[in-house]
């Protein structure tokens, strides 16, 4: 006859932990929610303190267990999310201090507003997850797939704002960003969630020492994998780069307050000509020059701003080309687009790309008929999208995907239809936002892109973290944030054959995960508990 598993009232203290924030008064509780969700944000760049979603991600899940209903589950929910995304999206403040008089007292509602709207994915989480059974390890995983899939819903829901996935945590980690090559950001994401709440279910009433070493062990056996198969990875990887290709990056730091000034901006694309035409260290020339998004301060025209392209021509290599963002108008629209455009030495527009995803409110006011704002762009009237993501030629380059700001932060959706490119090329102006948070944030994003997508990844910013990172998320070279500085280097090669999630995208994984979220809520339905 089988011995029985002695069962313990959790493991304590951990289980007087969980006693605790379950019995504790409302009001304590509701403030203990937005300080867990706020701790959380530490995990992301640029802190990276992974482990505080220990203890953050604990005290969700004890508070969905002892939620009396769906309502009270959202409550939660919610709180723990207006903590979480106020703490990891402050920096928003920033951007209307650069127009202070006129903005400036709008930068603590953006920050609450943006974060009390967010909160509402959480909240959907919570809902999601309750109702199931309250221990065990299947409500961790159950819980994790709903942050999964709620993440997907927040990149296109609204226009979408997929920013500080939880996989982004571990882009300080080279061999734990692999993964996401074969599982993408969305199950970087799930792992996380699993490896960080899974030692909550420690204080759980029933606990047995058997699960207690089940638990832990996974989480071992989790991280432990997770590290190993990143390494081998980057093992085998290749660090070619393309032949006949140098790029020369220019970051000209120029503060956001000053980059619109009408008796500047002459001297600001002065400025830039002068940096890229630097005198060369021992490497070779380069090839094609590269400025950040809206480096030229002045509306360009394909058939009317011939002496501005020939400007901007100065510099360009010989035989090679500048890459450039500047807001665009057409013959016969009153609307601008925000552009990106390759010049040749001889003021040849040879390509141009129209950003696709605009910023609400930065470079568009939605609802204009409602909302009679401008906005906080520097530029008349708003802006409008273009016909999509697309791979563009350049001569002497690979063909590439043009990705302006905020487009490299959407998993699966950097690359357009039709051929595949070679490169992802981001150009940003992250100074926006200050000496924060935010261009940290924005350069780990783009770095999970790479790896996704097997593609090697080239960001210039006016002022933020530009630089090249190969198809393994490597920084092969980089300009540190607020830096004026110019900095030459090849272009690594993309991985041959792509990355799995770059050839079949992210449905596969979302699928996965939807039915195991279904599964495990049906399977261990339960009621919830008669409260007074």
């Amino acid at each position: 006859m089988r011995a029985a598993v002695p069962t313990t009232p959790g493991l304590r203290p951990l289980a007087g932990v969980r006693d605790a924030v379950l019995r504790a008064p409302l009001f304590w509780r509701a403030a203990l929610a937005p300080a867990a969700g706020a701790l959380s944000a530490a995990a992301f760049p640029p802190l990276h303190q992974v482990y505080v979603f220990v203890p953050a991600l604990a005290v969700l899940l004890w508070l969905v267990d002892g939620a009396a209903s769906r309502r009270a589950a959202f409550g939660w929910g919610w709180l723990f999310g207006f903590g979480h995304f106020a703490a990891g999206l402050y920096w928003v403040y920033y951007a209307f201090l650069v127009e202070a008089g006129t903005y400036g007292f709008l930068a603590p509602f953006a920050v609450v507003g943006l974060a009390a709207l967010l909160a509402f994915f959480t909240g959907a989480v919570a809902v999601a997850a309750a109702g199931g059974r309250r221990t065990g390890i299947a409500r961790v995983v159950r819980l994790a797939a709903a942050w999964t899939l709620v993440e997907w819903l927040r990149s296109w829901v609204l226009t979408g704002f997929p920013w500080n996935m939880l996989g982004t945590a571990w882009t300080f980690s080279e061999p734990m960003m692999q993964p996401a090559a074969w599982i993408g950001a969305y199950g970087l994401s799930f792992a996380t969630f699993c490896l960080a709440a899974l030692p909550a279910t420690l204080a759980d009433p029933d606990v047995t020492l058997r699960r207690s070493g089940v638990v832990l062990g996974s989480c071992a056996i989790l991280l432990g994998s997770w590290y190993g198969a990143g390494a081998a990875r980057l093992a085998s990887a290749a660090d070619d780069t393309v032949p006949g290709v140098r790029l020369r990056l220019v970051q000209p730091a120029i503060p956001q307050k000053l980059k619109w000034q009408s008796d500047l901006r002459l001297a600001h694309l002065r400025r830039q000509v002068a940096m890229s035409l630097e005198p060369l260290g021992d490497g070779p020339p380069p090839t094609h020059v590269i400025w950040a998004e809206t480096a030229v301060p002045y509306v360009v025209d394909l058939e009317r701003t011939a002496d501005l392209f020939a400007f901007i021509a100065q510099a360009a290599p010989p035989g090679g080309q500048v890459i450039f963002g500047a807001p665009r108008a057409q013959r016969g629209d009153e609307f601008l687009r925000n552009a990106l455009l390759a010049v040749d030495e001889h003021g040849t527009v040879g390509a141009y790309y129209d950003k696709t995803h605009l910023v609400p409110f930065g470079e568009y006011v939605p609802f204009r008929s409602v909302l009679r704002f401008s906005k906080l762009v520097q530029t008349r009237g708003d802006f409008v999208s273009g016909d999509g993501l697309k791979t563009l030629r350049v001569a002497g380059l690979p063909p590439f995907s043009p990705l302006i700001c905020y487009e490299v932060i959407f998993p699966g959706a950097v690359v357009g239809a039709g051929e595949r490119p070679r490169l992802l090329l981001n150009i940003t102006n992250d100074a926006w936002f200050g000496l924060s948070a935010g261009p940290y944030q924005h350069f780990a994003s783009a770095r999970m892109r790479a790896v996704e997508e097997g593609l090697p990844l080239v960001r210039v910013a006016n002022n933020g973290i530009s630089g090249v990172v190969d198809a393994y998320g490597r920084v092969r070279t980089a300009i540190g944030l607020d830096r004026q500085a110019v900095v030459d280097s090849s272009l690594p090669v993309a991985v041959e054959g792509g990355a799995l999630i770059g050839n079949f995208g992210n449905a596969p994984v979302l699928v996965v995960l939807a039915v195991a979220f279904f599964v495990l809520l049906f399977a261990f339905k339960e009621n919830f508990p008669h409260r007074r």
